[in-house]
């Protein structure tokens, strides 16, 4: 149960938590072998995604400096490939491609919940690896600060807690004010407790059967009850 009597903000990870990841990917996909079926000669271009997933889940943690310039050189050294030739494909494939099947992947409840939180006063905030404001947007929805790893005021990959320290100090919070909301215990459960906050991972069941934000909704509606909250 949610400890709501305190509760200021509720942070929320994007990828995996606001939408179902496999879906999407599976969308995604498809979206590649139609371009690269007909230009075979740009195949190493996957190799390219590939590497840059995967160097990315291997610096987890990562607290050196210029993240936003480093993901790309991790991947550039493995595909011996310029950063210049490596951004482009990142950008279309990872960053923009994906947006337009976004509202048919996101998981139910996900804008009652948001719903209920605004009309209970309490904010919504975004703690992304990457950034969210063009997939918020893809979702329709709203939020009250959105950061990313990326951002120069962050600079870490989770489970660095420096992100969602960085949300507490600019919304004027304490980390025990707030929730942090992911899908992956070993990098958004383990960055919360790193940041002393409260977190929930989302349950792992498949779309018909997701009612993890219908949940939180309802508990939370229940809680305004008790405290005599009008809505």
């Amino acid at each position: 149960m949610v400890s709501w009597e305190k509760l200021k903000v509720v942070i929320f990870d994007v990828d995996g938590t606001l939408y179902l990841q496999s879906k999407l990917r599976k969308k995604v996909l498809l979206g590649l072998l139609r371009h690269y079926s007909v230009r075979p000669w740009k195949i190493d271009d996957l190799k390219v995604l590939m590497y840059f997933r995967k160097e990315r889940e291997r610096n987890a943690g990562y607290m050196g400096s210029g993240l936003e310039l480093a993901q790309y050189i991790w991947c550039a050294e493995r595909v011996n490939y310029p950063v210049s030739m490596i951004k482009p494909v990142i950008e279309r494939w990872i960053f923009d491609f994906p947006n337009q099947y976004l509202a048919d992947c996101v998981f139910p409840g996900i804008h009652e919940l948001f719903g209920a939180l605004r009309e209970h006063g309490i904010k919504i905030a975004i703690y992304s690896d990457y950034k969210a404001q063009d997939k918020l947007k893809a979702m329709g929805l709203e939020v009250d600060m959105s950061v990313a790893s990326t951002d120069p005021e962050v600079d870490r990959l989770k489970p660095d807690p420096c992100g969602l320290l960085y949300i507490t100090e600019k919304m004027g919070v304490d980390p025990d004010e707030c929730l942090f909301i992911g899908d992956r215990l070993e990098l958004d459960g383990e960055c919360a407790i790193r940041a002393g906050m409260p977190y929930l991972i989302i349950d792992k069941k498949p779309i018909k059967t997701f009612d993890f934000f219908h949940n939180l909704t309802s508990q939370l509606n229940a809680y305004s009850q008790t405290q005599h909250i009008k809505l």
